[in-house]
C-alpha cells in the first residue's frame, strides 16, 4: 500500500561545497553526476540532487565516500526508509518540475521539503524493489569497470611504445638524444589542421538543435551521450561548431582545465561549448594517436601547469597547442591504431549494453513505485 509523504518526513537535508580537484580516490559529483576526483570527501553513503542549472532536479546516488560539488544537494533518509528505495522513489519524481528562479532552474532546501512523494512503508517491499532495480545497475556499473579496463589498457600500451620506446623492433633502431632514429620531437601547433573555440550558446534539456558538448560532459571517463544537452544554433554556425569522429576537445577554464576527450565515435549532430576548444589534425598524425596523449595526465598537467589567471585557470589555443610530443613514422602510428581499434569496438559495445539496461530498468521503474506489479 502506497501513502503519500513529504520529504521532509523521511528525509535529511545537507549542502555541498566547491570542490578541490585532483587525482585523488574520492569521486567528485557535480548536478550532472560525476564530475573529477578529490583527495577529500564530505559524504557518504547519500544521494546527490542537482541543485541549479540545466541538470536542476537531477537524481544520484553513492554508497561511498564522495565529495559532492556546491551546484548540488544531498539527502539520507531517515530510520525506516531504505537509501536505495528512496534514490530509485526521487529518481522516478520530476523534481526539475518544482524548480524556481527566474535566470535559470533552482530547486532549495524548501522547495524539496514541501514535495510530496507516495511511498511504501514497508522496508522488507522497499529493499525487494531496490534489489531488482540494482540488478540493472550492476550490469551499468559492471560494463562500466570493463569500459575502463579497457581505457586503461590503451594507456598503458601508449606508454609502452612511446614514452617507455620498447616499440615493436625498438631493438634495431638507433636513439639519439632520447628519440628513435626516424622520429621526432613537435609541438602539437605544428601538425595542426585547425584549432577553434566553441559555441556560445544556453543548453537546452528538450531535444532542440543539436547535442552541445560541455566541459561537465567530458570529465567523466566517458563521455555518455544520452545525458549531453541540446542547444538551438544556426546551419551556418553548425558547420563551423561541428564534431565530427576523431575531433579532440579540451577544457580551457576552470579547475578541470586541461582536461580532454577524442570523439571516438560519434552517432548524433552535436557542437562544443564555449569554454572547449577542438583540435584537428594534418595527416602526420594519427588522431587516434594524438588523442591517447592529449587525455593523458601528462597533457593535463602541462596545460594546469602553464595556464594563467589568478581566480580561475584560463589556457588559450597557444597553450594548448604548444605541448611536445614524440611523433613516430605514420607506420607505428597506424600499428599502434590496429592494436587499439578491437578494443574500442568493444567499449562501444559495452557502452551500447549500457544504453539498453538504463533503457530497460527506467521502463521498470514507474511500475514499480506505483505498485502496478505485485512483490
Amino acid at each position: 500500500m502506497l501513502t503519500e509523504s513529504y520529504l521532509v518526513d523521511i528525509l535529511e537535508f545537507y549542502n555541498g561545497k566547491e570542490p578541490v580537484f585532483s587525482e585523488g580516490e574520492f569521486t567528485v559529483y557535480g548536478s550532472n553526476g560525476v564530475i573529477g576526483f578529490s583527495e577529500q570527501f564530505n559524504h557518504h553513503n547519500a544521494i546527490i540532487l542537482g541543485r541549479v542549472g540545466a541538470y536542476c532536479g537531477s537524481v544520484d546516488i553513492c554508497e561511498n565516500k564522495f565529495w559532492a560539488s556546491d551546484n548540488t544537494i544531498i539527502v539520507q533518509p531517515k530510520n525506516g526508509f531504505d537509501l536505495r528505495y528512496i534514490y530509485y522513489r526521487l529518481l522516478s519524481t520530476p523534481l526539475n518540475s518544482y524548480a524556481g528562479g527566474a535566470a535559470q532552474p533552482l530547486i532549495t532546501h524548501s522547495i524539496l521539503k514541501s514535495i510530496k512523494i507516495k511511498i511504501t512503508n514497508n522496508i522488507n517491499t522497499q529493499k525487494r524493489i531496490a534489489d531488482i532495480l540494482s540488478a540493472y545497475d550492476d550490469l551499468i556499473e559492471n560494463n562500466r569497470r570493463r569500459i575502463a579496463l579497457l581505457e586503461q589498457a590503451a594507456r598503458l600500451l601508449y606508454r609502452e611504445w612511446f614514452v617507455y620506446l620498447r616499440f615493436p623492433g625498438h631493438e634495431k633502431v638507433k636513439v639519439v638524444d632520447g628519440v628513435p632514429e626516424g622520429w621526432r620531437k613537435s609541438s602539437l601547433a605544428e601538425v595542426l589542421d585547425s584549432i577553434k573555440y566553441g559555441y556560445t550558446a544556453s543548453a537546452q534539456i528538450e531535444a532542440i538543435g543539436p547535442k552541445f558538448l560541455r566541459i561537465t560532459d567530458i570529465v567523466p571517463e566517458i563521455i555518455n551521450w544520452d545525458s549531453v544537452p541540446h542547444c538551438v544554433i544556426s546551419e551556418s554556425d553548425f558547420k563551423k561548431f561541428h564534431l565530427k569522429t576523431g575531433d579532440i576537445v579540451v577544457a580551457r577554464t576552470g579547475a578541470t582545465v586541461g582536461y580532454a576527450k577524442r570523439i571516438d565515435k560519434i552517432e548524433h549532430k552535436a557542437i562544443f561549448a564555449s569554454y572547449l576548444v577542438r583540435l584537428r589534425f594534418n595527416e602526420q598524425l594519427d588522431n587516434l594517436f594524438a588523442g591517447i596523449y592529449i587525455e593523458s595526465p601528462e597533457y593535463k598537467a602541462f596545460i594546469q601547469n602553464n595556464c594563467g589567471g589568478a581566480a580561475q585557470p584560463n589556457a588559450n589555443a597557444k597553450i594548448i597547442s604548444s605541448a611536445q610530443i614524440l611523433i613516430p613514422p605514420k607506420s607505428y602510428q597506424l600499428e599502434f591504431r590496429n592494436y587499439l581499434e578491437p578494443l574500442y569496438k568493444q567499449r562501444n559495445v559495452l557502452q551500447k549494453q549500457n544504453q539498453r539496461l538504463t533503457k530497460a530498468r527506467d521502463l521498470l521503474l514507474p511500475r514499480l513505485m506505483n505498485g502496478e506489479i505485485k512483490l
